[in-house]
């Protein structure tokens, strides 16, 4: 199931960003983005919006990733952990970004803080999850479920049971509700 996250992330130009602010009052919002592979996805924001000075107070973030216009029962969908922070290299994040911007749409260094109005941020991802649609004939589940999942070439932890490919008994059906 791991090759839909590559897909997923290459397939789809939006994710949506859940952030909480301080006291914990949470904040959704869509976000152009790019994958540097899949573990690190990037995209650039006003450093005064209110998702990024939710990743300045809490950076644990969760992401989205689905395509809106898919067909009722044709859904996929990614759902990552992962950590946000200001991009280490604002360069490299503009190039990835700009690679999947049309012509006349792509940024340049003179868009980004200082000089300019935002700021380059990265996501480290620390959990892939996918979504598994009820009634999946893969596994025994009713209602939709997302299920975590590793590179096939990750090594397997003896104690990862929660269903995920990794674990080693055998499991019925996802474990948590998407």
């Amino acid at each position: 199931m791991w090759d839909l996250v590559p897909r997923l992330l290459g397939d789809n130009r939006y994710l949506v960003l859940a952030t909480a602010d301080r006291q914990g009052r949470p904040w959704a919002t869509p976000v152009f983005f790019a994958a540097g592979e899949e573990d690190r996805l990037f995209w650039v924001s006003a450093p005064d919006s209110r998702h990024s000075r939710n990743i300045a107070e809490r950076p644990d973030v969760a992401i989205t990733v689905f395509d809106s216009r898919a067909p009722i029962g044709g859904a996929e969908a990614l759902y990552l952990e992962a950590t946000a922070a200001p991009a280490d290299d604002p360069a490299a994040a503009l190039t990835m970004l700009n690679a999947r911007l049309p012509p006349g749409k792509q940024l340049t260094g003179d868009d980004l803080a200082p000089s300019g109005p935002l700021l380059a941020y990265r996501a480290d991802i620390r959990r892939h999850f996918v979504l598994i649609r009820g009634g999946d004939a893969r596994f025994d589940n009713v209602t939709d479920a997302r299920l975590r999942v590793t590179r096939p070439q990750e090594p397997r932890h003896v104690n990862d049971t929660d269903g995920d490919p990794g674990s080693t008994r055998p499991s019925t059906g996802p474990k948590e509700l998407a």
